[in-house]
């Protein structure tokens, strides 16, 4: 009776751990200055995974709906979320960095964009929970309309570092068997403004420091 009562309390769990999403997103697709989805409606405690396979330079870098080319910076000094740079070389890869981070609070939108130099201009952004108030397409548009801002053109990483791979933008587990195989855990530096823990696969640990090195390639 005890032991049926105690599996009756872990259904709910079970429940609530099975729902979690992994999103995985496409890093400059087919040579692209893009990321594929463009944008997620996510959940608490969904994943969005990062995957860097192409041959270039990317980051995913938090920023604002304002100030979509521009690192997001809090009031006290504390950044938002940051992969750094990804470098891929094209020659004898066998792996790809990914980097992913849990969503902790999905109450505001979540902006993105890529802080190599002239990326964002071009319209390389991304969004977590963009509402009809303030949509994906009118984020792109605010960065289009931008002009080089303060780190786009700099390779030094603001906050944590990040990995990627290869994947696909459908949900529940289809790029969760990616992330963290191996994995390092780290926290982004400052308050994360919904983006909780912050993960890098182990090919991303060694290409991080090369991209923070080749941070100018485009």
């Amino acid at each position: 009776m005890r032991f049926s009562t105690f599996l009756a309390a872990l259904l709910p769990v079970g429940a609530a751990l099975a729902q979690n999403t992994t999103w995985t997103v496409k890093v400059g697709e087919n040579g692209t200055l893009s990321y594929n989805p463009t944008s997620v409606q996510a959940q608490v405690g969904d994943t969005i995974a990062f995957n860097f396979s192409v041959a270039k330079n990317h980051t995913v870098t938090q920023s604002t709906f304002a100030n979509p080319c521009q690192n997001l910076t809090n009031p006290d000094g504390s950044t938002g979320i940051d992969s750094g740079f990804m470098f891929v070389n094209a020659t004898n890869v066998t792996s790809f960095p990914q980097w992913s981070f849990t969503l902790n609070n999905a109450s505001a939108p979540l902006w993105f964009y890529c802080r190599q130099t002239g990326h964002c201009e071009q319209g390389m952004v991304f969004a977590v929970n963009p509402t009809a108030e303030k949509s994906f397409n009118a984020f792109q548009a605010n960065a289009m309309n931008s002009t080089a801002a303060n780190g786009t053109a700099t390779s030094s990483t603001s906050g944590s570092s990040g990995a990627s791979g290869s994947g696909s933008s459908n949900a529940s587990g289809t790029g969760s068997s990616s992330v963290g195989s191996p994995s390092a855990s780290a926290t982004g530096k400052g308050n994360n403004n919904g983006a909780g823990a912050v993960r890098m696969s182990g090919a991303a640990i060694a290409m991080t420091a090369v991209g923070v090195v080749a941070g100018v390639l485009l």
